[in-house]
């Protein structure tokens, strides 16, 4: 565990159930990009019963010739076809945790589980009958599933209404890096920036330890700003279609939320967001601003000496809003076109609400 920076409160939460006397169920999620797989493999340093990792939109065949594949390179049972659905899917998964002689706890880690879920595949009921008929009759597993898509995770698995309701026996958020963590990961990777061009940093990419780790060790906070967002290529030129893509179904509804927000900075109502973004008021505007305000992309504020219960919406994502102010339609990828642009308007404009942001994010 010795390259795990920072997550104190979830390693102790981790020991908890790797000591507890009975089987354990984990819910461990958070936004895309954040860390959820590094801190479960360098924790578990990287030994695992059985691991598998769902795959991005593809079909309930395809998962399980994944699945099937994945379980015959850590079993040493032999099984002689892809399972032909999931029930029997979690069955062999079941004698093959039952051949492991050792009295320790068994590690299941399922990876992007909300992928495996695909339509009318009845993974999640299978799953429900692998914790409910065997797990939970035993005092050995711990099943670890994972997940970017936070809706899913939240009302699918935490809040499931079905079998699988209160099954979840510990919740582990998984939240971007503090500008402590910050620097410890960027000493950590060699780095000697100081304190004034680790907040420039912050501002563009918040604590996200993948777009932190693409930083250059050998160049200044603006240069690396430059190289990761106006270069056509970068790293953080297309994140932003594909962070929301891998988050939520019809993306392009939370995507417009994020745009409305971007415009006003001291943030939105949620009548003024229905109006910005055409939508209708009710329950699915509300699951939204939810499902953002989980996935840490928006915060509320309750707003300040109103008789109302009002909340002001605001983006509270560094990636986003920076995206969304320069590099969104940008084309220009000539040599200087941040570091000559420093101190005009419409930076210290932005530079004055991703500071004040900082500011909150650390009360």
């Amino acid at each position: 565990m010795n390259d795990i920076i920072g997550r104190e409160k979830e390693i102790k939460q981790l020991d908890k159930v790797i000591s507890s006397r009975k089987s354990e169920f984990v819910a461990l999620y958070g936004r895309r990009r954040v860390g959820k797989t590094f801190l479960v493999r360098e924790y578990f340093q990287y030994q695992f019963d059985f691991q598998l990792t769902g795959l991005a939109n593809a079909t309930t065949k395809q998962q399980l010739t994944n699945f099937h594949v994945s379980l015959q390179r850590q079993t040493e049972v032999s099984f002689d076809k892809i399972p032909d659905n999931w029930f029997e899917a979690f069955q062999r998964l079941i004698d093959h945790l039952e051949a492991i002689e050792e009295n320790r706890k068994k590690v299941v880690f399922l990876d992007e589980l909300p992928w495996l879920d695909t339509r009318r595949s009845d993974f999640m009921m299978a799953l429900e009958h692998f914790w409910n008929s065997w797990a939970t009759s035993r005092k050995d597993i711990l099943l670890i599933a994972c997940g970017s898509a936070a809706s899913w995770m939240i009302n699918q698995l935490i809040n499931n209404h079905g079998g699988l309701h209160n099954r979840v026996t510990e919740r582990i958020q998984i939240y971007p890096f503090n500008l402590n963590e910050t620097e410890l990961m960027l000493k950590s990777r060699h780095n000697v920036l100081d304190r004034y061009q680790i907040l420039q940093l912050y501002m563009v990419m918040g604590g996200i330890p993948y777009y932190l780790d693409a930083v250059s060790p050998e160049k200044s906070a603006a240069q690396n700003i430059e190289e990761m967002c106006f270069r056509k290529g970068a790293i953080l030129v297309s994140e932003f279609q594909n962070l929301f893509a891998s988050l939520f179904k019809n993306p392009d509804k939370y995507e417009s939320i994020i745009v409305a927000l971007a415009k006003k900075s001291k943030g939105m109502t949620r009548k003024e967001l229905t109006k910005a973004t055409g939508m209708k008021t009710g329950g699915s505007m509300t699951k939204r601003l939810n499902e953002l305000e989980e996935s840490g992309f928006i915060s509320p504020y309750r707003l300040f000496n109103k008789k109302s219960k009002s909340v002001l919406y605001r983006l509270s994502d560094f990636y986003s809003l920076f995206y969304l102010k320069f590099t969104n339609g940008n084309t220009n990828y000539d040599e200087g076109i941040w570091i000559n642009a420093i101190d005009n308007p419409s930076q210290r404009a932005w530079t004055g609400y991703a500071f004040e942001q900082i500011c909150l994010a650390h009360v």
